[in-house]
């Protein structure tokens, strides 16, 4: 039988999402923890691999197992055995068919950066912090060019493997909350340190070190080398998996006006 599994986790101590032959990483911990509950091997598949010191909200897994457990049983049993940075949200039972990764139509990232003089000792691992005050109306503006279906190489990172370059971003917002700036990205897939590498050029423009037409250009030009620095993994989290209106799964927990 086969399960879906909503997963948070704070990505601070681990190498990313996937199996590490030399690294903890949030998948390994999660089968282990799995494995004890199922009284047999289980491996899982993601909706999409996080990096290292990535984190998330709606990270959606699923697994094949012989075992019979209540979703309760899954629930608690997993937490049980995990390190309190990792935790499953819910279970559910899905038809055989049901593919983490490739049933998904769109993903939700959010990335967080704070602008003042003093860093957040709070929330160091989950935000990235920058001196000067950023212009976040010049970087929604400039965001908006990212809308649409692109050839995204100039926010590609040099080892990203995927075939294309091509994706299709859903939305792009960048709002403030009093020194926090938000900015949050839908897309049906992203490239290699995408999300990151657009919050790095953002911040140019936020700086009033480029105009915001810098973006449009970035585009045509299909060059990394020309665009911003990739932001610090801590800013960054996977917020939510949408899948197909005929796939119906509990939404992830998620506090809108917070993280």
């Amino acid at each position: 039988m086969r399960w879906a599994a909503c997963i948070e986790y704070d990505g601070s101590a681990y190498s990313g999402w996937q199996s590490q032959p030399h690294a903890p990483s949030v998948q390994d911990s999660l089968e282990a923890a799995l494995s004890k509950v199922a009284d047999e091997p289980i491996r899982t598949v993601c909706s999409g691999r996080t990096d290292s010191g990535v984190h998330a909200q709606g990270q959606i897994v699923h697994f094949d197992t012989r075992a019979e457990r209540r979703d309760r049983s899954w629930l608690l049993g997993t937490n049980r055995w995990l390190a309190d940075d990792i935790a499953p949200q819910w279970f559910v039972r899905v038809p055989e068919t049901f593919h983490a990764r490739f049933n998904a139509v769109a993903r939700d990232y959010r990335y967080w950066i704070i602008d003042r003089d003093a860093p957040s000792a709070l929330w160091r691992n989950r935000v990235w912090h920058v001196h000067k005050r950023l212009d976040h109306d010049a970087m929604h503006r400039a965001a908006q060019t990212l809308v649409g279906r692109h050839d995204f190489s100039a926010f590609r990172a040099a080892g990203c493997q995927a075939k294309s370059p091509v994706r299709n971003m859903h939305h792009v917002t960048v709002t403030r909350l009093g020194d926090w700036v938000r900015i949050d990205v839908r897309a049906n897939a992203f490239l290699h340190h995408m999300v990151r590498n657009i919050a790095g050029t953002l911040a140019v423009i936020g700086r009033g070190e480029a105009d915001p037409g810098w973006i449009g250009e970035l585009l045509d030009q299909r060059d990394r080398r020309r665009a911003g620095m990739t932001a610090p993994a801590a800013g960054l989290s996977l917020r939510r998996v949408h899948y197909p209106d005929d796939i119906q799964l509990p939404q992830p927990p998620l506090d809108d006006a917070g993280w």
